[in-house]
């Protein structure tokens, strides 16, 4: 998906879906483009509504294909770097509901962060290693944001320093990172910075795996609850 381009349109789309059947490529999902910005972590900017169209038309072009052209019956269409696109949730629903279609949404990216939610939260040492992954990330800012310079929007104006976030309390961290779009101190910059910067947490090799062992009951449980409460329930229960 390419949050850069306009949309296909469905006719485009079929296009696609009737070359991937003549070289009887085995697709299980097919990740089309979306009007506005699929930013990393954070909610889609754009016009829901618009959304909303496009998704439906591509799920009828789907189901299209898959009686034309003899494509898997579990084809999906996959909202890939949908990962906490909460305003965009209900629409999904009404359509998959409605439908009966399957969907892929991509979440890997927003457990790195509930990881690191998990760690300052815990504080100690769980809240020095959640500051120091901030503050290495942003001494390698540059890097770090270059592969994902199309699907993020960082205002570095509001990137806290290092300095300031070694002062932090537990609290102030987590509210900083977590993505609660009511919480004033929610900063949207920081956190996908962090996105982004999951090669630190890497690169720290056992001593991070060592960090999450130490931290697992508040890791385990904001990992489960963004699952589950914030991604699933909206998708499928309501």
């Amino acid at each position: 998906m390419d949050e850069t381009d306009s949309p296909q349109t469905p006719h485009e789309l079929l296009v696609i879906l009737a070359a991937i059947a003549d070289e009887k490529i085995p697709a299980q999902t097919i990740a089309p483009k979306f009007s506005a910005r699929f930013n990393k972590g954070v909610d889609y900017v754009g016009d829901v509504a618009q959304f909303e169209k496009e998704f439906n038309d591509d799920l009828a072009v789907i189901a299209h294909a898959v009686n034309t052209y003899d494509l898997p019956g579990n084809l999906k269409l996959s909202v890939h770097s949908g990962s906490d696109k909460f305003s965009i949730y209900a629409p999904i629903r009404r359509a998959l509901a409605q439908t009966g279609a399957g969907i892929h949404v991509k979440t890997a990216g927003t457990n790195w962060l509930e990881e690191v939610i998990g760690l300052a939260e815990s504080g100690g040492a769980g809240l020095e290693m959640a500051k120091e992954i901030y503050g290495d990330a942003l001494d390698q800012i540059d890097a770090l944001c270059a592969p994902y310079a199309t699907v993020i929007d960082i205002d570095r104006d509001q990137l806290p320093t290092r300095e300031e976030v070694s002062g932090w309390t537990s609290e102030q961290f987590v509210a900083a990172l977590r993505h609660d779009q009511s919480c004033e101190h929610y900063n949207p910059s920081l956190r996908q910075l962090i996105h982004v910067g999951y090669k630190v947490a890497a690169k720290m090799g056992d001593r991070y795996l060592d960090m999450l062992a130490a931290c697992e009951p508040a890791v385990t449980r904001n990992v489960t609850e963004n699952l589950y409460e914030r991604h699933l329930k909206p998708l499928f229960i309501g």
